[in-house]
């Protein structure tokens, strides 16, 4: 009997906790080609770079990731080792579903990468594959500017 009060119990916080959190909002089916996929960092960085972190100046594409529901490239701005802008050259864009997708998940991505000046960045939950793919091909840009 006991057991069973606190699993009762147990359920009810749950239901009640999972009720209390807000759905993700979506994007509108054309919100990909009118968001725009450029954001610019608003405030300088810490001085000083940190090891392993990229020391030039200029833009550098990534390589083109293939996605279990298409490619995504991306192209870095670096001023003076520091990430000011991410392009998005190419996303997902097959149906609907995928361009809601991406006008979700690119501009948070976006944000992360200029927010940590790295390819290090949470995966947008829900765009799983196009996380990964804006990630590696970041990385891959970043590299070249290491070149």
């Amino acid at each position: 009997m006991r057991r069973a009060i606190v699993a009762a119990t147990g359920t009810s916080a749950l239901i009640v906790t999972l009720l209390a959190l807000k759905p993700h909002q979506s994007a509108p089916v054309g919100a990909l080609a009118r968001t725009p996929s450029r954001a610019v960092a608003a405030a300088p960085g810490p001085p000083g770079a940190t090891a392993g972190a990229p020391t030039g100046t200029g833009t550098f594409t990534g390589d083109p990731v293939d996605t279990e529901y298409g490619a995504v490239q991306v192209a870095v701005t670096l001023n003076k080792g520091r990430i000011t802008a991410v392009d998005v050259l190419r996303a997902p864009d097959g149906n609907g579903r995928d361009r809601r997708i991406a006008a979700y998940a690119l501009p948070r991505l976006t944000q992360e990468a200029i927010g940590a000046q790295s390819a290090a960045i949470d995966a947008v939950s829900g765009a799983s594959y196009t996380s990964q793919g804006y990630i590696q091909s970041l990385q891959s840009a970043l590299d070249q500017a290491h070149a």
